[in-house]
C-alpha cells in the first residue's frame, strides 16, 4: 500500500506539470493569434488557480476510490468533490472563449443541481445507517418553520417531515436543469437577454424562477439539519454544509449581482471600462473570473471537510478501483429517486384537482345554475 500511495504522489505532481503544460501551450497559442491583451491576462491568472485547485480534488477523489470501504456514503462523496474540477473548467473556458459562455454554463448549473441531490443522499445514508431515522425523528420536538416561512403549518415529525423536505430538495434538482435548457433554447432563438433585466427579455424570469426554486432548496435544507443536529455532530457537518452552501449558492447570487451591477452601469465607475464592451460580456468575465479565484478555495475546503481519511479502514477488503470508478457513474439511484419526485409531484397535482372540482360541484350544489332560477328548497316552502 506505500508504494501504490507513493506511486499516486508521483501520478500528482506529474498531473500537475501535464496541466501547467496544457494551459500555457493554449495560452501561447491563442497570444500568437491574436496578441496577449487583457482578455489573454485574465485567462492566464485564471488558469493559475484552476492548475492549483484541480490537483487537490483529484487526488481526494483518486483516495477515495483507493479506499472505498462506505461505497453508500462515498459514492456520493466522489459525485461532490467533482464540483470543483468542472466548475473551474468551465469558468476557465470560459475566459477562453467567451463566445460559448452560455454552453459552458448549462453543463455547469446541471451539474449544480447534481451536487445538491447527492449531499441530500448522503445525509440521508449517514443517518439512516447509524438509526431509523423516521422513527428517530418522530419522538422529537417540533421543529418550527424560520423566517419568512414562519407562517406555514409545521411538518409532522417522522416520516412527513423527511418526506417535504427531501422532495423540497429534490424540485431544485429538476427545476435548475429545466430552466437552463429553456434558457439555452432561447438564446438560440435569440430572445434570452443574458445579463439584461428587460420585460422582453427571459434571462429575468429564468432568473427569478432558480431564486425561489434555490431559496426552498436551502431552507429545505437549513431545515433538515435543524432537525438532525446532534445526530449529524459526529460527521462534522458545519463545514461540508459550509462548503455546499459556499459554492453552489454563493456563486449563484454573487453572480446575479454582479449582472445587475454591470447592467445598471455600476461597475463602470470602478473599471475602466472600453464604450464597445456590453454588460453582459463584462459580468461574465468577472464572473468567471472569480470563480477560478474561489474553486481554489473550494478545493482546499473540500479536502478538509470530505477527507477520505475517515474511510481508511485496513481491516475492511475494498471494493477494487474499477469497481469504485464504475460506481461513481452508476445513476441508477438518482433515476430512482426522480422517478419517485415525479410521483410525488403527479399525486398532488391530481389532490389539487381533485378538491378543485369538489369545491365547483359542492357549489353547483347549492347555487342556481342562472341568476332567474331557484332552488328545490324554495319551491317547497312555496308550496308548504
Amino acid at each position: 500500500m506505500s508504494n501504490f500511495k507513493r506511486c499516486c504522489t508521483i501520478f500528482k505532481f506529474c498531473l500537475y506539470v501535464v496541466l501547467f503544460l496544457l494551459l500555457s501551450l493554449s495560452l501561447i497559442v491563442v497570444s500568437v493569434q491574436r496578441g496577449l491583451n487583457n482578455e489573454d491576462k485574465t485567462a492566464l491568472f485564471g488558469g493559475i488557480f484552476v492548475i492549483l485547485a484541480l490537483p487537490v480534488s483529484l487526488w481526494e477523489i483518486i483516495n477515495h476510490l483507493i479506499f472505498y470501504s462506505r461505497p453508500s456514503l462515498q459514492k456520493h462523496i466522489i459525485r461532490i468533490l467533482w464540483m470543483v474540477p468542472i466548475y473551474a473548467l468551465n469558468a476557465w473556458l470560459g475566459l477562453v472563449h467567451p463566445d460559448q459562455g452560455i454552453y459552458f454554463d448549462c453543463a455547469r448549473e446541471c451539474y449544480e443541481a447534481y451536487v445538491i441531490y447527492n449531499f441530500l443522499v448522503y445525509l440521508l445514508h449517514y443517518l439512516n445507517e447509524e438509526m431509523d431515522l423516521e422513527i428517530n425523528l418522530s419522538l422529537k420536538p417540533q421543529v418550527k418553520h424560520y423566517f419568512p416561512l414562519c407562517w406555514l403549518p409545521n411538518w409532522k415529525m417522522g416520516r412527513e417531515f423527511v418526506h417535504r423536505c427531501k422532495h423540497g430538495i429534490l424540485q431544485y434538482t429538476i427545476i435548475r436543469p429545466l430552466t437552463t435548457g429553456i434558457a439555452f433554447i432561447c438564446e438560440l432563438n435569440g430572445v434570452y437577454g443574458e445579463g439584461e433585466f428587460r420585460v422582453n427579455a427571459a434571462f429575468p424570469y429564468i432568473i427569478g424562477i432558480n431564486n425561489v426554486s434555490q431559496f426552498l432548496a436551502m431552507y429545505c435544507l437549513v431545515l433538515f439539519y435543524k432537525a438532525n443536529r446532534e445526530e449529524l455532530r459526529p460527521m462534522e457537518p458545519i463545514g461540508k454544509f459550509v462548503c455546499i452552501k459556499a459554492v453552489v449558492f454563493f456563486s449563484f447570487f454573487q453572480g446575479v449581482l454582479i449582472s445587475i451591477a454591470a447592467y445598471y452601469g455600476i461597475l463602470n465607475m470602478y473599471f475602466d471600462v472600453p464604450k464597445d464592451v456590453s454588460a453582459n460580456y463584462l459580468s461574465n468575465r468577472i464572473q468567471n473570473f472569480l470563480i477560478c479565484l474561489e474553486m481554489f478555495i473550494a478545493a482546499i475546503a473540500h479536502h478538509y471537510s470530505f477527507s477520505y481519511k475517515p474511510y481508511v479502514n485496513y481491516l475492511v477488503e475494498n471494493v477494487s478501483l474499477c469497481d469504485a470508478f464504475y460506481a461513481m457513474w452508476d445513476v441508477s439511484d438518482v433515476q430512482a429517486d426522480l422517478k419517485e419526485h415525479f410521483g410525488v409531484v403527479g399525486s398532488s397535482i391530481s389532490n389539487i384537482n381533485t378538491r378543485i372540482r369538489g369545491h365547483s360541484t359542492n357549489d353547483e350544489e347549492r347555487s342556481p345554475i342562472s341568476p332567474n332560477c331557484q332552488s328545490t328548497s324554495t319551491y317547497s316552502s312555496i308550496l308548504s
